[in-house]
């Protein structure tokens, strides 16, 4: 089933219009490689070429009854092609035409792909440059750890979103195999040319070896990358599901002018989106392990991968276009709240700068242990008291014999945390 709101171009790769027209192609071209080779009559192949059509709804008309969909489709376009159509399918197998079809279809659908994750890169990019110096808390087990930048969430994600592009035009590119050399792959009907023909003039390249199927260890690698990439858009979906949380409030998403979060309570700001991504996220997982069970057939072929991949396939890719293209436009126009990353802060009266206590200590001259002991004196009598984590530094008589109160106010001040932020945009190329 198509999502709502999924752009009409990738569900169109997998309506039966397209796949028929690819199909046809792959015919005509075979038809015309055999023409060259001197197989059948030129002229004959010209036919086919001017006169071959389909007709969707009557292919499946001849289907209910030949129960074999090649054969329905064979049968219409003999009807528009007329006598010449012996020549067509001529050495051919089904799977000649499904798989090789199968693999344009998945080119077509990677390739959109890619260019939806360069979308995304594009403002993930922008929003990382956005708020490059905007202090928020770090979080470790989702406890405060040490202060960061929120510039720094997008610019993590922006290097994966880098990886998942590569990986998407890698598996695209390992899909991109097609087949023409009959029932069980030895070319004993027809010749290798006319295979070659066929896959560079669909900008396919033809699989080294074959049995009656493309190996399906391609396809699994396929969903195998749609899930990964669903995988990276869960993670961003649910750190903002997190700061959207009403008592952290970082940043939320979009809510437009008319838009309800609940039929109960009016007041409700929900992240659905970000919930929604999470949700599609698991159903591209399950489909990735149905592709991996795919790919043991028995000997040279069997039929238990077809009606899976009917399903997997088309919903994967429909899937991950969506979710895609949400978060594209989630993190487009994602609410931020830089005055609630400051108060957010301050919750643990200031023991993020725990660390700098600890290294300042080390450095003159005490045994690390030693050291965290004193400053873990001071941070549990801070988490129990609810005291100022200076305060029970300054109050820590141990620890005051080794560092000074100027020492110590220069440690809890946030410029030491940018210091590197620009090497590690630098790095990224941002």
């Amino acid at each position: 089933m198509i999502p709502r709101y999924t752009r009409p171009e990738m569900g169109k790769i997998w309506e039966d219009e397209n796949k028929y027209n690819i199909w046809l192609e792959i015919e005509i071209l075979a038809c015309e490689a055999q023409a060259k080779l001197g197989v059948i009559p030129q002229e004959a192949a010209q036919i086919i070429r001017e006169k071959a059509k389909v007709d969707v709804k009557k292919i499946l008309q001849i289907e209910e009854t030949t129960k074999h969909d090649v054969i329905a489709f064979l049968t219409n376009v003999e009807e528009y092609v007329g006598e010449p159509s012996r020549y067509i399918h001529l050495g051919m197998t089904s799977s000649d035409v499904l798989d090789t079809c199968f693999a344009v279809q998945c080119k077509q659908a990677g390739e959109l792909l890619v260019k939806d994750l360069e979308a995304l890169s594009k403002v993930l990019a922008r929003r990382a440059k956005e708020f490059k110096h905007t202090v928020c808390i770090g979080r470790s087990h989702g406890i405060h750890a040490e202060p960061m930048t929120f510039g720094l969430k997008f610019a993590l994600w922006f290097d994966e979103c880098q990886r998942s592009i590569t990986r998407m035009r890698h598996a695209t590119s390992g899909i991109s195999y097609g087949k023409i050399n009959g029932a069980v792959g030895t070319f004993e009907h027809i010749s290798p040319m006319v295979e070659k023909h066929v896959c560079n003039s669909l900008g396919l390249k033809p699989a080294p070896i074959t049995t009656q199927v493309i190996q399906r260890d391609r396809h699994a690698m396929f969903l195998m990358t749609i899930a990964l990439i669903g995988t990276f858009l869960e993670k961003i979906a649910i750190e903002i599901r997190h700061l959207q949380r009403t008592e952290v409030l970082e940043a939320e998403e979009y809510f437009s002018k008319g838009q309800k979060g609940s039929s109960a309570m009016p007041h409700k700001r929900n992240p659905i989106a970000s919930e929604n991504i999470a949700g599609q996220a698991r159903l591209l997982r399950a489909n990735a392990m149905a592709a991996l069970e795919n790919n043991a057939l028995w000997h040279e072929r069997d039929i238990s991968h077809s009606s899976v991949e009917r399903v997997i396939f088309p919903d994967s890719t429909i899937s991950l276009d969506y979710i895609l293209n949400r978060m594209t436009n989630l993190l487009d126009k994602l609410l931020v709240y830089p005055e609630n990353m400051l108060k957010n802060m301050e919750i643990t009266h200031g023991l993020y700068s725990s660390q700098k206590i600890l290294l300042a200590l080390a450095k003159k001259g005490l045994k690390r242990q030693e050291a965290y002991e004193m400053v873990q004196k001071s941070a549990m009598r801070t988490w129990q008291e609810k005291v100022p984590f200076k305060q029970t530094l300054l109050e820590n008589e141990e620890l005051m014999k080794h560092i000074t109160k100027e020492e110590i106010d220069t440690l809890f001040s946030y410029d030491e945390i940018f210091k590197n932020v620009d090497f590690i945009f630098e790095r990224l190329g941002l």
